[in-house]
Formats: structure tokens, C-alpha cells, sequence
């Protein structure tokens, strides 16, 4: 891990870079002789540029992979082919932006406590869970309980994934406290998230939890902090973006118009042929036609192609990034409550999703009123012969997760839970799963590979080396 600690420098760098009035901040000489020792660098900068960090991870190489994966994205050119056809080793992740991402959230909350400020110690502490809850998900067995020390620990231990979604279930839960404190510092213009609002961030933390709950099928739970979580659009975690080249466009946008263009696209993959069939249904309750041309484009690439819609859609230059919405924290009470066949309380969770839709809302952006209809259904609607039924599932419980699944998976379009949710619902009961096609093989991609550099400078990293296609212990 000790490279992984020295990459600490680039975000300063490129806090700086995003952020001009920052510069003198990071101008100091402990920083540039010890990345580690940024001691000097003020708390409100810090959170700037750990924000920052957590936003990349949101929109990065890692997310696309993960899409492709789950059948939202196709591969079609250069390293993005062999991606999308499960072809990867040891040198295509790393973990140089990840772990200083989360070791700088850890720093916040030391500086947090020298100041006697929970407020931000608690955002801190969500951010290092949504950082942590990445990793884990994706690679399973992490370290965590020994990576912030490089001190004593240069080499820190993989942690069971089990024991880090307990702890990371700590560490959100510690949050929830530190930001119900009567008071503290609200650093309105560096919380670029949510403006400093504590409120918001509280109830981020608790639909945090409700997700990581949600794939140890830990049910209950997952509706209880559900019930706490995120519960209006403008309490949504977005990420903001602007039209300024290199300093604060959407990734997206900059990887499937700008410098990769073509090297992925949707021609081929299993979504856009979910959504098509869902519109050509017989469900006159819905109509996401909106919605597709939200997603997709034809032509933008090439005469014929369905590319990323980077024009006036989802993936223009300025289109905000979903993190933790409302729409996700209804939607995994909708799941929880239908797994537990408590299927109207089910009902109510996916028909606020539905009356959101319907109001032409997603992700900061309003989709056009054309095309656009979802009207809330009644549990009769996924009868055998119901309109929400395409399949003929034999059970009103089997049709509704049927329903809520394919929601989930159309929510999460360029997001990593996808991916998780791909491999997840081969584990969770009743089993209810998408009929997503492979690429390529007949195994199915289940995990990221340990990144080259942990393998050659960690002797803790798991043995034998586990490949992409080797379940993590929780899927």
C-alpha cells in the first residue's frame, strides 16, 4: 500500500486544478516533501477536495467496467472490447485514487475532532463508508481495519468482507450521532454534495446503509434505515458539473464523446432491449419511451450506432451524477418489503418511484412530458394474467420483484450497484433474476481483480489470487 498512500498528492493536485482558489492551500513544504503529512491543509479544503475524490470514484474507468458487466454497456473498441468481454488481469484496476480518497475522509475526521466539530467528522465518516463500500463490493476481502497507518501497518491485512460491511455499518451509524449534534461547521461553499446541509447528509447516511443492508439481505434493517433515508428528490446525492473542459465536465460525457468515442455504446447491450421491450408491451400504465431517448441517442458515433445520449440527455457535459437518490431508498424498501411478501407496503415504496417518473424527474434533469407516463399500479396488475405481469411469474410476489428489479437496473445506468445487484439476485430469496446475456464464455464476471501493485508489495493479499470470475463471499 505505500505507493497507494503517496498518490495522496494528486488530489491536492487536482483540487487544485478544479478548484484555482485553493492553490496556496496546498503550498506547503511538509506536502510536497511527505504526501502523507498534510497536516497544514485546512479542514474545509480538505473536504473540497476529498468530495472531489469521492465524485471521480463515482464516474471512473471502474464504473464503466462494472456497467459493462451488468449488461447496461457494450465494449466496442480498444481496452473497452476486452473489457466488455470479461478479458482483464491484475494491471487493469488500481487503487491509487481509491484508498486516498478514503484515507483523506479519515483525515477529515481527525481534523474534525481537534476542531470539536462532529458535524464534519460525520460527513467524513460517509464519505470513507461510500469510498470503503465500493471497494469491498467489488473486490471483496479489503483492507480496511489497518489501511489508514502506513506507519505501523505498511502492509495492512485483508479484512473478511463480512467484517467490513459490519463495520462500515458502524462507521455510518457513528455519522448519524456526530451529525445530529445540536451543532458544528457547515462549510456551505466547499460541501459542493449538499451545500452543508447536515440534514441531507443524515439521511444520505442512513439510505447508505439501507443499500449495504440490502446485500447482506439483511431485510428488516434495510427498511429501517430506508424509513430514514433520502426521502424527496432534492435530498438526493448529485454530483455537479459545468461545460469547462478538463475542470468540470461529466466524466461521461468527456469518455463517450471526447476521448473515447466509440469505445463503448449500447448497441448490443441487454438494457436499451429491456427497455424497448417494456415499451412495446401491453402495459398501458407505462411508457418509458422518455426515458430511452433520455438514455440513448442513435448516430452520434456513427451513421446507426445507440450511443450515450451526450447531446441533450443523460450524458451532456453538465448532466449532474447520481450517488444515493431518493429513487434508490424507495426502490430498496420496495425489494426488502417484497421479500418479505409484504407486498403492498412493497407497492407503495416502487409507486413513489413511479410518481417521480411520472412527474418527469430524474437525477436533477426533467425528461420530456412526450413519451413519458407511469401510473401507479395496484397489486392486481401482477396477477398472472395482471399488466405488470409480461412473464406470467406464478406469484404476485415474484411479479413485483420482477417489476422492481428491472426499475433498479434501469435506475442505476452508469452507477456500480448495478453490477451489484447483477450478482446479488443469484444469491437472494425468491430467487428473481434478469435475463442479462453474457458477452463472451459461459462464466459469468463476479468480482474486480486484486490491482498488480497490492499483489507485488502486500504479502496479506489473499492466496490463492481469486479471478474475475470467483464469487465474492457476500454474492
Amino acid at each position: 500500500m505505500k505507493k497507494i498512500f503517496a498518490v495522496k498528492i494528486v488530489l491536492a493536485l487536482l483540487v487544485t486544478q478544479m478548484m484555482g482558489s485553493c492553490e496556496q492551500s496546498f503550498d506547503q513544504p511538509d506536502i510536497k516533501n511527505n504526501p502523507n503529512a498534510v497536516t497544514n491543509v485546512d479542514i474545509a479544503t480538505l473536504l473540497a477536495g476529498t468530495e472531489l475524490g469521492v465524485s471521480m470514484l463515482h464516474e471512473d474507468t471502474d464504473v464503466r467496467i462494472a456497467s459493462m458487466w451488468a449488461g447496461e454497456l457494450a465494449g466496442l473498441s480498444r481496452a473497452h472490447q476486452g473489457f466488455g468481454q470479461y478479458i482483464v488481469s491484475s494491471q487493469t484496476f488500481s487503487w491509487n485514487v481509491l484508498y486516498p480518497v478514503a484515507s483523506q475522509a479519515r483525515l477529515i475526521q481527525a481534523k474534525a475532532d481537534v476542531l470539536g466539530d462532529k458535524w464534519t467528522k460525520g460527513i467524513g465518516q460517509v464519505l470513507e463508508a461510500l469510498v470503503i463500500a465500493k471497494a469491498t463490493s467489488l473486490y471483496g476481502d479489503v483492507p480496511y481495519s489497518q489501511a489508514f497507518d502506513e506507519t505501523n501497518y505498511p502492509t495492512p491485512v485483508f479484512d473478511k468482507q463480512i467484517v467490513i460491511y459490519k463495520a462500515l455499518q458502524s462507521t455510518l451509524d457513528n455519522a448519524i450521532i456526530n451529525l445530529s449534534a445540536p451543532t458544528g461547521l457547515a462549510f456551505s461553499q466547499q460541501d459542493f454534495l449538499y451545500k452543508g446541509d447536515v440534514i441531507k447528509w443524515k439521511a444520505a447516511a442512513n439510505t447508505l446503509k439501507a443499500r449495504l443492508y440490502l446485500h447482506t439481505a439483511e431485510y428488516d434493517n434495510a427498511i429501517a434505515s430506508a424509513a430514514n433515508g433520502i426521502k424527496s428528490q432534492t435530498a438526493d446525492m448529485l454530483i455537479p458539473h459545468g461545460t469547462s473542459l478538463g475542470i468540470d465536465q461529466n466524466q461521461n460525457y468527456d469518455f463517450f464523446r471526447v476521448n473515447r468515442a466509440g469505445d463503448t455504446g449500447f448497441d448490443g447491450a441487454y438494457l436499451p432491449k429491456l427497455m424497448q421491450s417494456r415499451i412495446t408491451s401491453a402495459n398501458t400504465k407505462t411508457d418509458e419511451t422518455a426515458l430511452y431517448y433520455h438514455y440513448f441517442k442513435t448516430g452520434i458515433i456513427a451513421p446507426g450506432s445507440l450511443d450515450a445520449n451526450t447531446t441533450d440527455g443523460a450524458f451532456t457535459a453538465s448532466s449532474q451524477h447520481p450517488v444515493l437518490t431518493f429513487y434508490e431508498n424507495e426502490l430498496i424498501i420496495a425489494e426488502a418489503q417484497a421479500r418479505k411478501n409484504m407486498n403492498s407496503e412493497a407497492l407503495i415504496a416502487l409507486n413513489a418511484v413511479r410518481t417521480g417518473l411520472a412527474g418527469g424527474y430524474l437525477n436533477g434533469a426533467t425528461l420530456p412530458s412526450s413519451g413519458r407516463k407511469y401510473e401507479s399500479y395496484i397489486l392486481n396488475d401482477f396477477s398472472a394474467t395482471g399488466l405488470a405481469n409480461p412473464t406470467q411469474a406464478a406469484t404476485v410476489q415474484l411479479a413485483l420483484l420482477q417489476e422492481i428489479i428491472a426499475q433498479r437496473y434501469i435506475i442505476f445506468l452508469m452507477q456500480y450497484e448495478a453490477f451489484n445487484d447483477y450478482r446479488r439476485l443469484a444469491k437472494a430469496v425468491p430467487v428473481m433474476q434478469l435475463p442479462i446475456t453474457l458477452y463472451a464464455g459461459s462464466r459469468k464476471p463476479q468480482r474486480f481483480i486484486y490491482p498488480q501493485n497490492e499483489i507485488a508489495t502486500n504479502p496479506n493479499v489473499p492466496t490463492p489470487l481469486p479471478d474475475q470470475f470467483t464469487n465474492v463471499p457476500i454474492f
